[in-house]
């Protein structure tokens, strides 16, 4: 039985820094496991590859969502990255850091050590932005980031537009102080290439000799010696093997699969894990708690130019642009899909945005109750726009002993007044936005929701039946101190010792933005709380 000094669960955002950093200095053997294949897959570095990994078995693990009762939604498909790199190499690249505020939050609700003070110095440690350092950005780090780069007729009338209608500042970055106003995406995208978890933390050191990286692993629980984590047991393809772990065992699977891990390992509500026979190591009620996710609606509007993507993604034209990408890094397959993006605030009274507006010149078809992927044969442009700090909270529990059941996931999406509020104000923000005169020479008319739906009832239920997850889950082992907390300050598991969780399953409550940026830095704060202890 191989032992090390640290075992890493999980080779994806947050895992790849940990491994990263621990191993560095040469003191301590890390151990980083991960149950899918490597990242060789050539469309992983195509950075709209995504479309086609998310479809497969073999880089993505697909989970499945349970439905309200009332049927006003529908059973979601939550792809999830299984590969080194995890969702960061299969992700659509947008790089947001969130507000400063959410931060202080977190710390304000007894996270000490987790206030933007502490994490945007992490930011500027991890990052090589290629905007320059200005005292927020970080230049010189790993971690690639880069502005989308075509400033096209169109992505310019949709800032004017923001400005115009929404009266939003025009942001060089997205990712300042001040994140209210409208401006060109920010992506983890380097001449073309994608910049993982994978590409940026780990390949350039994964010949140290401290470090030993297992694909191919499912871990199916961790081992206790009382209440201390000594160990994971796992399984690599019909062997059953088990390492040892002589400091502490980091779990960092994401917010489906940390929270599983720790019921199917005995923490977790001890009710919950005696009624499926499971021996309880330490009774914590909020494991699997606390699931936060976006919901975005989806807006959809006719060009009067042929000036989408929809025609370009399918026969001879989709493989003129995948050799043109391969051969020079160039062309439509080497962006992001999503080019400008607005952060607003959906009432004047509000102290600072509460919601995100992303643009992408491509328009889908709509299945009605079920979710579709084509791309529809007129041109057209689609604006997502979802709320960035939702209030209502699901849920993540284990079903049975068995590790490779999945586990009961409820989203529990507008549970909250105050979320279904901002949703139906978000999607009237979107259309002044189009409405505006900067516009009018490319948008005929919005083909979802449609003129005719109009009242507050009908925007809620169109956006409940056509819309999305944005595959944002967080929050299911939160940090803090309160009777819920899941995990310290120091992302120590609470009742135990020997074993942490450093994934977004951590976050007390969801950052304003895409994840993949905070996930990151959770990594990066969470190693260097390991290595004080250490």
């Amino acid at each position: 039985m191989e032992s090390f000094d640290y075992i890493i669960v999980g080779a994806g955002s947050a895992g790849c820094v940990i491994a990263n950093r621990l191993s560095a200095d040469g003191r301590f053997r890390v151990l980083l496991v991960e149950t899918g294949p490597s990242d060789k897959n050539p469309l992983i570095g195509m950075p709209k590859g995504f479309g086609a990994l998310l479809q497969n078995d073999t880089h993505v693990r697909h989970f499945v969502t349970e439905p309200p009762a009332d049927g006003s939604m529908r059973t979601e498909d939550w792809p999830r990255g299984m590969t080194l790199g995890g969702s960061s190499s299969v992700n659509g690249t947008l790089y947001v850091r969130g507000q400063l505020q959410d931060y202080d939050d977190w710390e304000a609700q007894g996270a000490t050590g987790w206030g933007w003070d502490t994490i945007g110095a992490c930011y500027r440690q991890m990052e090589d932005n290629a905007l320059g350092a200005d005292g927020v950005r970080g230049v010189g780090g790993p971690l690639h980031v880069s502005r989308f780069p075509d400033q096209t007729p169109l992505n310019e009338a949709m800032i004017k537009a923001g400005v115009s209608a929404l009266g939003l500042v025009r942001r060089e970055d997205t990712n300042g102080l001040d994140q209210e106003g409208i401006g060109y995406t920010m992506c983890t995208i380097k001449n073309g290439v994608r910049v993982s978890a994978a590409s940026a933390f780990l390949h350039p050191i994964k010949q140290r000799k401290n470090l030993v990286i297992r694909t191919g692993t499912f871990v199916e629980k961790v081992i206790f010696a009382g209440t201390r984590a000594v160990g994971i047991a796992c399984r690599q393809g019909d062997k059953a093997i088990e390492y040892r772990a002589a400091k502490e065992i980091i779990l960092s699977a994401g917010a489906i699969q940390s929270p599983q891990l720790l019921q199917l390992s005995g923490v977790g509500p001890d009710d919950h894990l005696r009624s499926l026979g499971i021996e309880v190591v330490c009774d914590s009620p909020g494991v699997g708690q606390n699931l936060r996710e976006h919901w975005m609606a989806i807006a959809q509007f006719k060009l009067k130019q042929p000036l989408s993507a929809n025609l370009e993604f399918g026969g001879l034209r989709l493989l003129k642009h995948v050799l043109k990408y391969f051969v020079f890094k160039k062309g439509i397959m080497s962006s992001s899909t999503h080019e400008v993006c607005a952060f607003i605030r959906t009432r004047p009274e509000l102290e600072r945005p509460n919601a995100q507006i992303v643009f992408a010149p491509i328009s889908l078809e709509q299945g009605g109750e079920e979710a579709k992927f084509a791309f529809e044969s007129e041109h057209g442009i689609q604006i997502h726009g979802f709320q960035q700090r939702p209030e209502s909270r699901g849920s993540v529990m284990i079903k049975s002993a068995d590790p490779k059941e999945q586990p009961v996931i409820r989203p529990n999406y507008f549970s909250a007044e105050e979320d279904r509020r901002t949703a139906v104000e978000t999607l009237r923000h979107i259309r002044r936005l189009i409405e505006d005169p900067a516009l009018k020479d490319f948008v005929e008319r919005e083909t979802l929701p449609g003129p005719e739906v109009q009242g507050d009832e009908a925007l809620l239920a169109t956006i409940k039946r056509t819309g999305s997850s944005v595959f944002h889950a967080s929050g299911t082992c939160k940090m803090g101190v309160d009777s819920m907390a899941v995990v310290d300050p120091a992302l120590r598991v609470r009742g135990v010792s020997g074993l942490r969780v450093a994934d977004a399953s951590v976050m007390p409550t969801l950052v304003s933005g895409n994840t993949n940026a905070a996930a990151m830095v959770i990594g990066w704060r969470a190693s260097d709380l390991i290595l004080a202890d250490a």
